[in-house]
C-alpha cells in the first residue's frame, strides 16, 4: 500500500483514495481475521492530515453506493472521536482539516441521499455542539438561505440537521451562555420556522391528491414540529408567543386531519401522519405543563382532539407512540390544578378508565411477539422503565395523574375491573390468562404510586391488600408443577415480587426465594431473567442495623440449588451473555462469602471459559464488568480464607489474561489490570516471575494513550513497587527510567496529574533510595515546571503531600538541600508560598497525617530552620500546622478550575471501569511511625527544646498568635511534656 504509514500529511491522490476503499470494505467483513486489522490501519491512519477529506471525497464519488454509506459512517464516527479538543491532550484534527469540513460538509449533506445526508446530519451536530456559534458564526445563515431553495429534499437536511443541532436544548442546564445561544437561533431561525411552516400547510392542502408530495411535505412537518419543541423546551420565546396564535391553529387543524393518502397499511411502523400527531401532542403536552396561562385559551379544543384520536385510534402497533403521547398529555393536564373542572364529573372518569385505561393496559399479540421473539427489546421495555412510549406505561401515568384529585372515584371504578377480570380468568385460565395480566397490572400501576411518593412503605392505595393479593393470586401461579407454563404470568408474579418487595412481609419473601431460584431454568428469556433480577434485587434489601435483610444463614440450604441453577441459566439460548444472571451471580458471592468457598473450583472454571468466549468480541459492557466483579469476589472470598489459593487464581486466569493482553481487548485490559493488581497485593514480600516478565509490557507508551486504562494499571505499577521494589531494583533497574517516563506524562496532564503522584510517591516510599538517586534532582525540576505552567489546586494538594511523604522517607535536611540545590533559597520559597498558605487544602485523613508529619519534621529536625534567613519562617509553619489540624478543610476551589477534574473523555474512549470487589485497602505510609500526629509534634518539639534550650518557647511567645498557643498547650499536656 502507497502512503507512509503515521505520516503527516496523505495526499488527496486517486491511489490513497482506492487504498482507503480496500479497508472500508475489509471493515464490513464478517471474519473478524480480515476486519480487526482494517479497523486497526485505519485507526492508526486518522490523525494524518487530509484522511477526513479522503473520506468526504469518497462519500461524494464513489461509484459503489456501499461504499459512500461505509465511508459516512467512518467520518461520524471519527468526528466523534476526535473533533472535541480536550485540554493536555494533542488536538487530533489539524486546523486546515477543520476549516475545509465545515466549508463543505454543509452542501455536501444537502446533495447526499438520505442514507447519507443522515449521517452528515449527525456529524454537523457534534461540530456544531463544540463550534457553534463561536467558531462557525455562519451555520445558521447557511442554512436559513437554503430555505428559499424550494427544494424540500434539501429543506429536510436543513431541518433534520438543526434537530440534531438543537435537540440539546431539551436537556441542556440553564445558563447564560445557553440563553445567549438559544436567543441567537431564535433571532435568525424562529421567523423563517415559522413561515416555512405556513408554506408547507398551504403546500399541503394544493398538493393534497399527490400522495408522493405529501410524503415530503408531512416529513417536513414532522421536523418543524420536533423543532418548535425544541426551541419552546427552555422559555417560552416572545417570538413564539406573539405567533401562538399562527402554530396553534395549524398545530390543532393538523391533528385532527385525516388523509387517505397517508395511511399506510403497515401495521408496525407508524406512519407519517401518526408521527406527526404524537409530535403535537407532545408540544400541547409542554405547554400545557409549562406556560399554562398562555396556552389556556387554548386548550380544550386540544383536550377535545386529543380524546376523539384516542377513542377512535385502533389497537396496532404503529399507533402506540400516538396513543402513549395523547394519554400523556391528558396526564400532564389532569393533575394541574386549574383544569381540575374539566375530569370531575363521575361519567367523564368512568369513560377515561373504560375507553383509554383499560384497553391500553391489555397483553397484545404484539406485546406478546415481543415477549418471545424480543425478549431482550421487551424486558429493557417493561425492567428498566424505557417503555416511556408504550401504552401500558402511558395509562399508568395517567392512572397516578388522575389519582392527585379523584383517587376515590378511581379506585372505585378499577375495584371493578380487577374482580371481574379475574373472575374471568378463573373460568377458563388457558384461555382467558390475558385477563389475569392486565388485574395484575392495574394493581402494580395503582399500588406503586405511593411507593415513589410515601417511600415504599404504605399500604399504598385500597385497591388490594398486596399481601393476601400475593398469596391468592401470585404465589400459586409460581408453585405450579412446571417453569414453562403461562411464561407471561410467570414473568407478572416475579415482577409484583420486586415491585413490592418493601410491602410484603420477610417471610413471604423466603417462601418465595426457591420458588425464584425455580424459575431460573424456565426456557423463557424474560421470565428467567426476572428471576435471576428479583433475586439480586431481594439480596440487596437492608434489614436492620445495615446488615442485608436476608442473610447468608437463611440462604444456607439453597447455596447449592442457586449457584447450579444461576450458570446454568448462561447456557440457556438467548442468555449467554445476560446482564441480570450475572448480576445476580455477582450479588449471590457477596451475600454468601465463605459459604461458596467448596465451589470456587468449579466456578472459576466457568466465568474463566466465559470470559474467554466474551472476549472474542466483546459486546455487552454491563455483563463484562459483573463477570469481573464475580472473578474479584471469588478471589477475595478464597483468599481470605486461604491466602496460597492466590497461586491456583493466576494458574486459572493468566493464559486468558495473557491472550486479552496481546489481541489487545480494549474492553478488558482495564479489569485485567485490575484483577492482576488484587492478586499481586495478596502476595506477601515478593513478586512471582510470572508478573516480572510482564513488568516491561506495562510501560508501552501505547498502554498509557488510553485514558481508561491509566487508574488501573498506576494501581497495579503501585502493586509493583509495594510488593517487590527491591526486584525492580535489582532485576530490572534498567526499567526505571521508563516508570519515571511514566510519571512524566501523567503530571503534565491536568486530568490525570493526581495519577502520577501516586506512582511518585510509591516510587519514593519503595524503592531503595540508591537506585532513584540519579533522578531526584530532575523529578523536583519537572513538578516546578509544572508549578510554574499551570497551578491548580488539586496539583498543589498532590505536591504538598509528596513533599512531606519525601521529607519522612529522607528526612527534612535532604528536602531543603535538594530544593536549594535546584536555586538557592528555593526552600523558603516553597515554604512562605506553597506550604503555609496553602497546607489547609489537603484533604483525606492519611494525606493529612503525612503532611503533619512531615511538617513535624522540617520543624524540628532541620538545623537550617533554626539559625538561617529560615528561621522567620518557623513559627508561621508552625501556625499552619495546627491550622491544618485544627481549622476546617480549605475546600474553596478558584472559579476557573471547576471545570478540569471531570473525567470527560469524548467518543469512544472506554472510560475506566472501577470495579467494586477489586477495591484497594487505603494504605498509610507513616502508621508504623506515628499514631496520633498531635501528640508526634509534641514529642518532636521537646526533643528539640532539649537541643536549644530556650530557643523554643521564646519562638513561640514572640509571634505565634494566642488561639494556637493555646491548642499546643493542649498537645503538650496530652503527651505529658514540656519545653525547655
Amino acid at each position: 500500500y502507497l502512503w507512509v504509514l503515521g505520516s503527516a500529511k496523505m495526499e488527496l491522490s486517486d491511489a490513497n483514495l482506492q487504498t482507503l476503499t480496500e479497508y472500508l470494505k475489509k471493515t464490513l467483513d464478517p471474519d473478524p481475521a480480515i476486519r480487526r486489522p482494517a479497523e486497526k490501519f485505519l485507526e492508526s491512519v486518522e490523525g494524518s492530515q487530509n484522511y477526513p477529506l479522503l473520506l468526504l471525497t469518497l462519500l461524494e464519488k464513489s461509484q459503489e453506493n456501499v461504499i459512500k454509506v461505509c465511508a459516512s459512517v467512518t467520518f461520524k464516527n471519527y468526528i466523534k472521536r476526535n473533533w472535541r479538543i480536550v485540554e493536555d491532550e494533542p488536538n487530533k484534527i489539524c486546523e486546515s482539516d477543520r476549516i475545509a469540513i465545515k466549508a463543505n460538509i454543509v452542501p455536501l449533506m444537502l446533495s447526499s441521499p438520505e442514507q447519507i445526508q443522515k449521517q452528515l446530519s449527525d456529524a454537523i451536530s457534534i461540530i456544531g455542539r463544540e463550534d457553534f456559534p463561536q467558531k462557525w458564526p455562519d451555520l445558521l445563515t447557511e442554512m436559513v438561505n437554503r430555505f428559499q431553495s424550494g427544494d424540500f429534499h434539501v429543506i429536510n437536511g436543513v431541518l433534520r440537521t438543526a434537530h440534531s443541532l438543537f435537540k440539546r436544548y431539551r436537556h441542556e442546564f440553564k445558563s447564560n451562555e445557553l440563553w445567549t445561544e438559544i436567543k441567537l437561533v431564535l433571532d435568525a431561525f424562529a421567523l423563517p420556522l415559522t413561515n416555512l411552516f405556513k408554506a408547507t400547510i398551504e403546500l399541503c392542502s394544493t398538493h393534497a391528491n399527490d400522495a408522493s408530495a405529501l410524503k415530503v411535505l408531512f416529513s417536513s412537518l414532522i421536523l418543524i414540529a420536533k423543532l418548535f419543541y425544541s426551541l419552546n423546551f427552555q422559555d417560552l420565546p416572545e417570538f413564539f408567543e406573539d405567533n401562538m396564535e399562527t402554530w396553534m391553529t395549524n398545530f390543532h387543524s393538523l391533528l385532527t386531519l385525516d388523509n387517505k393518502l397517508l395511511q399506510t397499511d403497515d401495521e408496525e411502523e407508524a406512519g407519517l401522519l401518526e408521527l406527526l400527531k404524537s409530535q403535537i401532542c407532545d408540544n400541547a403536552a409542554l405547554y400545557a405543563q409549562k406556560y399554562d396561562e398562555e396556552f389556556q385559551p387554548y386548550l380544550p379544543r386540544f383536550v377535545t382532539a386529543i380524546w376523539n384520536l384516542l377513542v377512535t385510534t385502533g389497537q396496532e402497533v404503529k399507533y402506540d407512540l400516538l396513543v402513549s403521547n395523547a394519554i400523556q398529555f391528558l396526564a400532564s393536564v389532569c393533575e394541574r390544578p386549574h383544569y381540575k373542572h374539566l375530569f370531575e364529573d363521575q361519567n367523564t372518569l368512568t369513560s377515561i378508565c373504560e375507553k383509554v385505561i383499560v384497553p391500553n393496559m391489555e397483553f397484545r399479540a404484539a406485546d406478546e411477539e415481543a415477549f418471545e421473539d424480543n425478549s431482550e427489546e421487551y424486558i429493557r421495555r417493561d425492567l428498566e422503565g424505557s417503555d416511556i412510549d408504550t401504552r401500558r406505561r402511558a395509562a399508568c401515568d395517567l392512572v397516578r395523574g388522575l389519582c392527585k384529585f379523584f383517587e376515590g372515584p378511581v379506585t372505585g371504578i378499577f375495584s371493578g375491573y380487577v374482580n371481574s377480570m379475574l373472575q374471568e380468568y378463573a373460568k377458563n385460565p388457558s384461555v382467558n390468562w390475558k385477563h389475569k395480566d392486565a388485574a395484575i397490572y392495574l394493581v402494580t400501576s395503582l399500588a406503586s404510586k405511593a411507593q415513589t411518593q410515601k417511600h415504599g412503605i404504605t399500604q399504598a392505595n385500597e385497591l388490594v391488600n398486596l399481601t393476601e393479593f400475593f398469596v391468592n393470586h401470585i404465589q400459586p401461579d409460581l408453585k405450579s408443577a412446571s417453569v414453562n407454563e403461562f411464561p407471561v404470568l410467570k414473568a407478572d408474579g416475579i415482577k409484583y415480587i420486586m415491585i413490592f418487595r418493601n410491602q410484603v412481609p420477610k417471610e413471604q419473601l423466603l417462601v418465595s426465594i426457591p420458588l425464584l431460584i425455580n424459575h431460573l431454568q424456565a426456557e423463557s428469556i424474560v421470565v428467567h431473567t426476572y428471576a435471576a433480577h428479583a433475586l439480586e434485587r431481594l439480596f440487596t434489601m437492608r434489614g436492620t442495623n445495615n446488615t442485608t435483610l436476608i442473610t447468608a444463614a437463611e440462604m444456607a440450604p439453597f447455596v447449592e440449588v442457586l449457584l447450579t441453577n444461576l450458570f446454568k441459566a448462561l447456557t440457556l439460548p438467548g442468555s449467554s451473555e445476560n446482564e441480570y444472571i450475572m448480576k445476580a451471580i455477582m450479588r449471590s458471592f457477596s451475600l454468601l462469602q465463605e459459604s461458596i468457598i467448596p465451589y470456587i473450583p468449579s466456578v472459576i472454571t466457568q466465568l474463566t471459559q466465559k470470559l474467554l468466549a466474551v472476549s472474542k468480541n466483546p459486546s455487552k459492557p454491563h455483563f463484562n464488568h459483573y463477570m469481573f466483579e464475580s472473578i474479584c469476589l471469588s478471589i477475595r472470598i478464597t483468599c481470605k480464607a486461604n491466602p496460597d489459593a492466590v497461586g491456583s487464581f493466576e494458574e486459572a486466569l493468566f493464559m486468558v489474561f495473557t491472550e486479552i493482553l496481546q489481541n489487545d481487548v480494549q474492553e478488558f485490559i482495564p479489569y485485567v489490570f485490575q484483577v492482576m493488581s488484587l492478586l499481586l497485593e495478596m502476595h506477601k514480600n515478593e513478586i512471582p516471575s510470572s508478573y516480572m516478565a510482564l513488568f516491561p509490557h506495562l510501560l508501552q507508551p501505547v498502554l498509557w494513550e488510553r485514558t481508561g486504562n491509566i487508574p488501573p494499571l498506576v494501581r497495579l505499577l503501585q502493586a509493583y513497587l509495594e510488593r517487590g521494589a527491591n526486584t525492580i531494583a535489582s532485576a530490572a533497574a534498567d526499567k526505571i527510567p521508563g516508570l519515571l517516563g511514566v510519571f512524566q506524562k501523567l503530571i503534565a496532564s491536568k486530568a490525570n496529574d493526581h495519577q502520577g503522584f501516586y506512582l511518585l510517591n510509591s516510587i519514593i516510599e519503595h524503592m531503595p533510595p540508591e537506585s532513584v538517586d540519579q533522578y531526584r534532582k530532575q523529578i523536583f525540576i519537572l513538578l516546578f515546571q509544572r508549578l510554574q505552567n499551570s497551578k491548580t489546586t488539586k496539583f498543589i494538594k498532590s505536591f504538598l503531600v509528596f513533599i512531606n511523604l519525601y521529607c519522612i522517607k529522607y528526612g527534612a535536611l535532604a528536602l531543603q538541600e535538594i530544593f536549594d540545590s535546584i536555586q538557592p533559597k528555593m526552600f523558603g520559597m516553597v515554604l512562605e508560598k506553597i506550604i503555609i498558605p496553602e497546607i489547609q487544602k489537603v484533604s483525606g485523613q492519611v494525606e493529612k497525617k503525612i503532611c503533619a508529619v512531615g511538617i513535624t519534621k522540617i520543624l524540628t529536625e532541620c538545623p537550617p530552620m533554626m539559625d538561617t534567613e529560615y528561621t522567620k519562617l518557623w513559627t508561621p509553619l508552625l501556625q499552619a500546622l495546627i491550622g491544618l489540624f485544627e481549622l476546617p478543610e480549605d475546600d474553596t476551589i478558584p472559579d476557573e478550575e471547576h471545570f478540569i477534574d471531570i473525567e470527560d473523555t469524548p467518543g469512544y474512549q472506554t472510560a475506566f471501569s472501577q470495579l467494586a470487589f477489586a477495591g484497594k485497602k487505603e494504605h498509610d505510609p507513616v502508621g508504623q511511625m506515628v499514631n496520633n500526629p498531635r501528640i508526634h509534634l509534641a514529642q518532636s518539639l521537646h526533643k528539640l527544646s532539649t537541643a536549644c534550650p530556650g530557643r523554643v518557647p521564646s519562638m513561640l511567645s514572640t509571634s505565634l498568635n494566642a488561639e494556637a498557643l493555646q491548642y499546643l498547650q493542649g498537645y503538650l499536656q496530652a503527651a505529658s511534656v514540656t519545653l525547655l
